[in-house]
């Protein structure tokens, strides 16, 4: 009798382990769905045929005034450089060090090739050939809000295409703040620099 029960406790025993060896492994089978959930409903996929509107289609056309979620940008000023239709004067954003250094890094990267390091239009693409922009520190260019130059880097102008997909709203602000750093240090007179680091000049 003991024999018998032992015999069927290392059977069961046996069974659960090799059934527990399979879990996990990889199948081509679906598995087993027990509770569906939501998992299966009834829906239609992209431009498939339906009965339920008069043309037949299931897509429809977003409510008018409709605007994907993240992409509302309802502040001008920050994502167009404009308020009321006028180029805002001065950039909205708060300029810090970390500001700056990124605008420099995004400068150097998308800017530099045409407009130079120190963007007075002498990149190294002029070099080569390619029409020489303007210098950042003419009276002309210094004299444009920053909403202008946001507006320039976002549509492009004459020779320079868009940067809008390349370069987010956030880092077009920085690269702003970055030239008006650019061109304060090539036009800076000995009033600009503080009373304390004045002996450092040479």
């Amino acid at each position: 009798m003991i024999s018998r029960r032992l015999l069927t406790l290392s059977l069961g025993i046996l069974s659960f382990a090799v059934v527990g060896c399979f879990r996990g492994m990889p199948s081509e089978k679906r598995p087993i769905d027990l509770v569906h959930d939501m998992e299966k409903q009834p829906r239609y996929n992209p431009q498939s045929e339906g009965e339920f509107f008069g043309d037949d289609a299931t897509m429809r056309q977003p409510v008018p005034g409709t605007v994907a979620q993240g992409y509302l940008n309802a502040d001008s000023a920050y994502y167009w450089g404009r308020d009321a239709g006028q180029f805002i004067k001065l950039a909205p954003v708060h300029i810090t060090p970390q500001l700056l250094a990124r605008g420099q890094e995004r400068f150097n990267i998308y800017c530099s090739p045409c407009h130079g390091r120190v963007g007075d239009g002498q990149g190294i693409v002029v070099k080569k050939g390619y029409v020489p922009p303007p210098s950042f520190h003419t009276d002309r260019i210094r004299q444009f809000p920053d909403g202008q130059i946001f507006d320039v880097i976002t549509h492009g102008v004459r020779n320079m295409p868009s940067y809008a997909s390349q370069v987010p709203v956030a880092d077009r602000w920085a690269i702003i703040c970055y030239i008006r750093a650019l061109q304060l240090s090539q036009n800076a007179n000995l009033d600009d620099v503080p009373v304390e680091l004045r002996s450092n000049i040479r």
